[in-house]
């Protein structure tokens, strides 16, 4: 009798949370609002690994390669070296990587991004709410942002490689179609 019970408010349990879903706390829920492509993005405000605090806003002016990332993420360690290297090689020309690392330890940052080499700036996104006001929902989650703030591409999943990076920032700057890209 107590174990129908127990089965029974399992099940409507369940029925709700498929219902209604999950409640969601401050800073740990998943993001639900990507950017629309062509929209101005939300500013936002975090510190980096320096401990100064940076702002999208500062960047106007440039092409933004938003990159939420983590240490523990193979796809997003994986496509690092590529936004080295473009950045590297466009940073003189108007363009910026803004790596924004989501809920990690700083030190652990910091030594990453040591032994790899990197000299973009990273970002420490401590309660999630940067990655949650972009849509972010898995990791890696790319966002291209043109010189007046406006999403210009999304692309979920590993997908960057240099030569997908050098295409999209010379399409932004010839003010090209804009586009949405997945991985499915």
């Amino acid at each position: 009798m107590r174990r129908r019970r127990i089965i029974r408010v399992f099940v409507v349990l369940v029925l709700l949370v498929s219902l209604v879903g999950l409640p969601t706390f401050d800073g740990w829920s998943m993001g639900s609002r990507v950017p629309a492509v062509g929209t101005l993005v939300e500013d936002f405000h975090l510190t980096d690994l320096e401990g100064k605090s940076q702002s999208l806003s500062q960047y106007r002016g440039k092409i933004v390669l938003l990159n939420f990332w983590a240490t523990w993420c193979k796809p997003c360690t994986t496509e690092m070296p590529a936004m080295q290297a473009i950045y590297d090689k466009l940073r003189d020309k108007g363009f910026v990587v803004l790596a924004v690392n989501e809920l990690e330890d700083d030190a652990k940052v910091r030594e990453h991004i040591k032994q790899y080499g990197h000299t973009f700036p990273v970002l420490i996104d401590r309660d999630n709410k940067v990655a949650n006001q972009f849509g972010v929902f898995g990791l890696p989650v790319s966002v291209f942002i043109d010189q007046e703030g406006r999403a210009q591409e999304y692309i979920k999943g590993g997908l960057l490689t240099e030569q997908k990076i050098e295409e999209t920032v010379a399409r932004i700057q010839k003010q090209q179609p804009i586009k949405v890209a997945a991985l499915q």
